[in-house]
């Protein structure tokens, strides 16, 4: 199982001007989020102060995350970057040095 670093950022043409429309889709998002929490897909989700983008730390299979990524399009934009532990980049360097 590996673990990802996901930046998301929310499609800024899929954003109503409408500030109750706005609300309601930042909460569909926010209970879409909670389910990938309690599912143990999402270990942790931040949005960066003042913008409409943040970070999430996924854990699973390559395909469990694509799914799970899957369900927030077309309203948001991934970058996925995967993450090699502390204990991966030990190996590494054990490895390298014979």
């Amino acid at each position: 199982m590996g673990k990802y670093l996901v930046l998301w950022e929310v499609d800024q043409t899929k954003i109503p001007i409408d500030p109750k429309e706005r609300a309601a889709g930042w909460g569909l998002l926010m209970a879409l989020i909670r389910q990938d929490i309690e599912k143990g897909l999402t270990k942790d989700w931040g949005a960066f102060v003042g913008e409409s983008n943040g970070y999430a730390v996924n854990e699973g299979t390559e395909l469990e995350v694509m799914i799970g990524l899957a369900q927030y399009v077309p309203f948001c934009i991934f970058k996925v970057y995967p993450i090699a532990t502390e204990s991966q980049v030990n190996a590494m360097i054990k490895a390298l040095s014979g």
